[in-house]
C-alpha cells in the first residue's frame, strides 16, 4: 500500500521542528454541481528546520511522532520570496 501524499503551504513554523501547512482541496456538490473549495490544516515533522512561510511543500504520511503530528515533509516544490 502506498502512503499518502499531499501539497500544500507553510503557513505556521513557529513550533520546535514542526511546521503547519494549508491543504486545499476542490470537489463538485453533490445535487448542485457547482465547485466548492475545502481547506485543511496538518501538522507535518521538519527535521531540518528549513521550511518557512509561505513555502509550497509536499507531505507524507508516517508513524504518529506526537499526538498531532502524522505527516512529514518530503521536499520542498517551491520557496517563498520573502519581502522585507
Amino acid at each position: 500500500m502506498a502512503t499518502k501524499e499531499k501539497t500544500g503551504i507553510v503557513v505556521s513554523n513557529k513550533m520546535n521542528k514542526t511546521i503547519t501547512v494549508l491543504v486545499e482541496s476542490r470537489y463538485a456538490h453533490p445535487i448542485y454541481g457547482k465547485t466548492l473549495k475545502t481547506s485543511k490544516r496538518f501538522m507535518a515533522h521538519d527535521e531540518s528546520q528549513e521550511c518557512n512561510l509561505g513555502d509550497q511543500v509536499t507531505i507524507s504520511e508516517t508513524r504518529p511522532i506526537s499526538r498531532n503530528k502524522r505527516w512529514e515533509v518530503k521536499q520542498i516544490i517551491n520557496k517563498a520570496i520573502l519581502s522585507n
